[in-house]
C-alpha cells in the first residue's frame, strides 16, 4: 500500500479504535465491574488506617 495512503488510515484509525474500545467499556458498564472486584481490597486497607477524630 502506497505510504500517502497508509498514513491517512493510521491518523483515522487510530483514534477510531481508541473512541471503540472506551465506548465498549462505557456501554458495557465494565469500569464499575471491575471495580466491584477491587473494591474489597481498598475497604480492607482503608479499614485498617489509624484514624484520628477530632470533635
Amino acid at each position: 500500500m502506497p505510504k500517502y495512503i497508509k498514513i491517512p488510515l493510521l491518523i483515522l484509525g487510530i483514534p477510531a479504535a481508541v473512541f471503540a474500545v472506551t465506548f465498549a467499556i462505557y456501554f458495557l458498564n465494565l469500569d464499575m465491574k471491575l471495580l466491584s472486584k477491587i473494591e474489597p481490597f481498598f475497604l480492607r486497607h482503608y479499614d485498617k488506617m489509624p484514624r484520628e477524630s477530632y470533635v
